[in-house]
């Protein structure tokens, strides 16, 4: 739902507003918010959100590439595409004592799942008092092949401190029919769904369906990606713990380097589509030679090569730590040299890639073997899985809290058909479709990328040409967009 909306003493912007219950359900009861008898909130002088507050995406000279959206604007630029503020709402559209809420886990895994299924049980119980919550056992498929299991504050209580999900999870699976037939027979009223990219997409279509019959049900995701590829909001559950786990596997990397003459340190990171844990811990890091991600293509032979690069560095220091995305040099791997896009549905991330750390290592190591005066040393590293396992840190803890209340507001004030998430830090209530439009990446020409190469000391291994017209791609989709 848009909504323009405008007066005169401000500019024009865009409300891009979540769908309500109230759309397609007549004449819906409302109920006052149960946490006006919260002790816990007496202290809180305003606890309720404001219905016309809204959260601005991002200026006409938006920074796409980075964690958060740069909020500076010009003098005269137009406000641009806002979204409805996540909190408490003064009305409810649901009885506590009528509420029943699923909740599914879906896609990899990532750290930060359980934090947030606590939060979810929890927020539902202490703030609403609401006491039916079920869990959805393996993804989208148990919900129509396997019975749930109560959760409750007690079962809860000490997930956040373990990695993984209570509740199992799966790729695929997904029967849009067959879920909302579950849905409808169990009096299922709230569903709750964590999930990444393909997730999303199959929350919408379940949304849809449940807007078709006329169902009475907030349906709500959460966005869970670990490689952080998730557009419009400033990131996801568990990316902060993934950048500070991969900063171990680096000095892991950079100690076996720099102990052994002519050491290469390879280390592979998530990443398959966008390279942000890749480049937010090799700046963290500062022991990197060199990073190679999905969205800034390079070669290994010739001039100016990444082979001709790694001879230089090993001249100069005689050790080189490499850190390398999922997703960098997959045209290089495929005899087919296309850069390899997003497959539509549930698709393993397996059926989808080859190794590039392999690859990459293999291919340094046949170079190096036709130099005689020169004796490699490379050492892999590939922490992918233990990255994914681990339990939450304590920033992606609190991060995981705020967006699980959030949730939990969004659904008992009516919304439906929405994920929520931060934007310019404020959490916010974004429509399906625009979660789903594609996935977020990487601008290399943008000032992040350049902190990298200057951190680094490496090559664009980009022709200038090509820095040139993604420059210019991106200056004319601002244009447009503002």
């Amino acid at each position: 739902m848009v909504l323009d909306c405008a007066n005169s003493s401000v500019s024009d912007f865009v409300l891009e507003d979540v769908p309500h219950l109230s759309d397609y359900i007549p004449d819906l009861p409302t109920y006052p918010d149960p946490l006006q008898d919260n002790p816990s909130y007496a202290v809180v002088k305003q606890y309720y959100v404001n219905k016309d507050d809204t959260v601005a995406q991002q200026a006409s000279n938006s920074c796409l590439s980075g964690l958060t959206y740069d909020i500076v604007v010009h003098k005269n630029s137009p406000r641009g595409i806002h979204f409805r503020r996540a909190g408490p709402a003064e009305k409810v559209y649901f009885d506590s004592e009528e509420v029943c809420a699923c909740i599914v886990t879906c896609g990899g895994l990532c750290p930060g799942l359980n934090t947030v299924i606590r939060e979810i049980v929890c927020g539902l119980y202490h703030m609403y008092g609401v006491h039916t919550v079920l869990g959805i056992e393996g993804g989208y498929p148990g919900f129509y092949s396997r019975n749930t299991v109560p959760l409750t504050p007690k079962v809860v209580n000490d997930i956040h401190k373990r990695g993984g999900t209570i509740l199992g999870t799966s790729y695929g699976g997904h029967d849009t029919s067959k879920i909302v037939d579950s849905i409808q027979d169990r009096g299922i009223n709230q569903v709750y769904i964590l999930g990444g990219y393909g997730t999303q997409m199959e929350a919408a279509l379940i949304f849809e369906e449940v807007r078709r019959r006329g169902l009475k049900v907030s349906v709500v995701g959460i966005p869970k990606t670990i490689d952080n590829d998730i557009p419009v909001i400033d990131k996801s559950i568990g990316f902060d713990t993934a950048v500070e786990e991969a900063q171990r596997a680096i000095n892991s990397a950079h100690v076996e380097a720099e102990s052994t003459e002519n050491c290469i340190g390879v280390v592979k990171l998530m990443g398959r589509y966008s390279g942000f844990i890749a480049m937010y811990a090799t700046l963290a890091s500062r022991d990197v030679d060199c990073c190679l991600i999905p969205e800034s293509h390079f070669y290994l032979e010739g001039p100016g090569g990444l082979l001709e690069f790694i001879e230089k560095r090993l001249k100069e220091q005689s050790h080189m730590v490499i850190v390398v995305a999922e997703g960098a040099g997959q045209e290089l791997l495929s005899e087919n040299p296309t850069p390899i896009k997003r497959v539509q549905g549930d698709a393993t991330p397996d059926q989808l890639f080859q190794d590039v750390g392999l690859w990459l290592s293999q291919k340094i190591k046949d170079h190096f073997a036709k130099r005689k005066n020169m004796t490699l040393s490379l050492k892999y590293i590939d922490p992918t899985y233990m990255i994914r396992a681990i339990p939450s840190n304590a920033s992606d803890n609190v991060f995981c809290t705020l967006l699980a209340q959030s949730a939990v507001h969004g659904a008992m004030a009516g919304y439906t058909g929405f994920t929520v998430g931060p934007v310019n830090g404020r959490n916010c209530y974004i429509p399906f479709h625009l979660i789903n439009e594609g996935e977020k990446n990487v601008v290399i020409t943008d000032r992040m990328w350049a902190r990298l190469l200057a951190s680094t000391h490496q090559p664009s291994f980009s022709n200038t040409k090509e820095m040139v017209g993604a420059r210019d791609e991106k200056t004319e989709n601002q244009t447009s967009d503002s």
